[in-house]
């Protein structure tokens, strides 16, 4: 690539890996928030369990919205432009996640306060279903060919700098602030913060320009009227492929954040700050994983890698049911790092895979509404899911929910039409 060239590639895929960053760090600090302070301020029960579950059951109400703000974003991107919508998406998410900051806890306003931070996570769930499909569009429909999944996993890279951000502030908040500060309004500090994030992606993101392939299908003539309908009818299998295809990633990213830190800290009862440490290393294994998958599937094909990553989630959840539980720091890091990195394989491939399968005309609607019904059937259950299992039948059962999310996947790659089977360099 020429000099001009590769400036261009680094501001547009560091628009897309700021952006979804900012998304994410505003989505994992209610996951976290979800899993230590919303049970006790939010849900006040005899049970801490019961507190957990009703917690856990608020993150649900994103992911239902997800597909909402998918398909209306997805609309006006495969109408009006790719850029446009990130920039809305961006800012309802940000916007959404600072009012947090300023809401009354149940002892406070009572019933108002959970029904409030229902409202504000729907919103959030909303402007992250709009985030995800644009921001890999803008990564692998600028990408040079041969690089479509190496530009296809920053979009993906956001998860874990979105997750470190969010986790390492809990984490300092948690070791500066005595516990009735951080109770009292610790807690509200990240939410805080989101503004300044939305600021500096807003900023990243105003300055690209609308990807090449965007403009080449305006100029052979008009969008699509609409665009649910078209990938419906005309791409409904691969639709439905990829969706399920995309379900075990949710499954065990949320089980080995949310739920395993809730789990750790109130029924294992471990020390907040030890866990959230825990996962800030572990995490990097997803890093990892996604780097591997962006590289491997550029020269090997995505379904290989794809594959790999269903394959590999069982043993992984083997390892957790039998290590994580044990309350060694050690051991509970080989369990999380061992989900992740699988997970990031999948994960990591999905960035460039996901668009591949659909025509610019109706892509960013295929990408965003495959990718966001796979977090309802995925993340929408996992963490009270996880949950309500490790109640009833101890961590072996939730082992047994990792192991056939990784197996549903699988199964669901059998269903590509032949003709999309081969996408390594469409």
């Amino acid at each position: 690539m020429t000099g001009n060239a590769k400036g261009a590639s680094t501001r547009i895929l560091g628009a897309s890996l700021t952006g979804t960053a900012v998304e994410f760090y505003d989505f994992y600090i209610y996951a976290t928030a979800a899993a230590l302070v919303f049970p006790a301020l939010f849900f006040p029960s005899e049970s801490p369990s019961a507190q957990l579950l009703a917690s856990f059951a608020t993150m649900g109400i994103a992911f239902l919205a997800r597909p909402v703000g998918g398909l209306v974003f997805g609309h006006y991107g495969d109408r009006i432009g790719r850029k446009s919508t990130l920039v809305a998406s961006l800012l309802i998410m940000g916007l959404s996640t600072m009012l947090i900051a300023f809401l009354p806890t149940w002892y406070q306003a009572g019933w108002v306060a959970p029904a409030l931070l229902c409202l504000l996570r729907l919103g959030q769930g909303i402007g992250l279903g709009g985030e995800w499909g644009g921001a890999t569009l803008l990564a692998v429909e600028n990408a040079p060919k041969g690089w479509r999944y190496r530009f296809g996993m920053f979009p993906p890279l956001g998860a874990p700098a979105g997750f470190i951000m969010a986790n390492g502030l809990f984490l300092l908040l948690g070791l500066s602030l005595t516990e009735e500060q951080f109770f009292a309004w610790g807690w509200r500090i990240p939410f805080l913060l989101s503004a300044v994030l939305v600021m500096l992606g807003l900023w990243v993101r105003i300055k690209v320009s609308e990807t090449p392939e965007f403009q080449a299908m305006m100029e052979k003539g008009p969008p699509p009227v609409a665009p649910i309908r078209e990938t419906i009818n005309s791409h409904g299998r691969a639709l439905l492929a990829s969706t399920f295809a995309s379900v075990a990633f949710f499954v065990l990213f949320y089980v080995s954040t949310a739920f395993a830190l809730g789990h750790a800290t109130s029924t294992m009862e471990m020390a907040r700050e030890t866990v959230l440490k825990i996962q800030l290393v572990a995490i990097l294994a997803l890093a990892v994983g996604i780097v591997v998958a962006g590289w491997v599937a550029d020269k090997k094909g995505p379904l290989a890698v794809m594959a790999a990553g269903g394959l590999l989630g069982i043993p992984a959840a083997y390892l957790f049911a039998n290590l994580y539980g044990a309350g060694e720091p050690v051991t509970m890091l080989i369990a999380l790092a061992s989900l992740l990195f699988v997970m990031g394989l999948s994960y990591g491939t999905a960035g460039g895979w996901l668009p591949s399968l659909f025509p610019a005309r109706v892509r960013y609607t295929g990408t965003s509404i495959a990718f966001n019904a796979a977090g309802v059937f995925g993340g929408a259950i996992a963490p009270y899911g996880a949950q309500w299992l490790a109640n009833h039948g101890g961590l072996a059962w939730v082992g047994w929910y990792l192991a056939a999310s990784c197996m549903l996947s699988l199964a669901a790659l059998l269903l590509l039409p032949s003709d999309r089977q081969d996408l390594a360099d469409s």
